[in-house]
């Protein structure tokens, strides 16, 4: 649909969620479906809800609080001397910004990360912390939102290609136990 495409294409893309839905294409489809309203997107902001509003014909209006407020663009700093390698960072980044093994040191590649604080709850010492990107000493530009959008999709690929290789290797288990009997 048209309408969705371009609604998505003035979203950030930063997956973050805090818009209620699982990501910016959904929120994208909710909006053109009616279902959600234009001041959701904590990343955007004031820029990203004026646009939507031009774009639909609709008048601005504040961010919603409910969705949380608007910040500077954030991204995510490891303090690598408490990091355990516990590698429960790495499943909810969705554009794969954060590197490492498990039992390994991980860290953020600061010119991927889109800040959108995914990565933060699951860590079990609390050793990832959001900091504004201006305060970073050697501050890559932020990721554009297209740039966002095709790590995103290159992470829900790999994610499937993943789950369909685990699947594959449980079903010639299944079928070789099945043999054995």
């Amino acid at each position: 649909m048209l309408a969705e495409d371009d609604i998505d294409g003035l979203l950030p893309q930063t997956q973050c969620t805090r818009c209620g839905f699982s990501g910016c294409r959904p929120y994208a489809q909710a909006i053109a479906a009616g279902s959600a309203d234009i001041n959701q997107c904590p990343p955007g902001g004031a820029a990203t809800i004026a646009a939507l509003a031009r774009l639909l014909g609709r008048a601005p209006l504040p961010l919603n609080p409910a969705n949380g407020t608007e910040a500077p663009p954030l991204v995510a700093q490891i303090e690598e001397d408490v990091c355990i390698g516990c590698a429960r960072c790495l499943p909810p980044c969705p554009v794969d910004a954060i590197v490492g093994a498990h039992r390994q040191m991980h860290t953020v590649l600061v010119e991927l990360c889109t800040g959108c604080e995914l990565c933060v709850a699951p860590c079990p010492v609390d050793c990832i912390v959001m900091v504004p990107r201006a305060q970073l000493r050697a501050a890559a530009r932020a990721p554009s939102a297209a740039e966002n959008r095709t790590r995103f999709h290159a992470h829900g690929q790999r994610l499937a290609a993943q789950a369909a290789e685990r699947a594959a290797l449980l079903s010639d288990r299944k079928r070789s136990a099945r043999t054995a009997d």
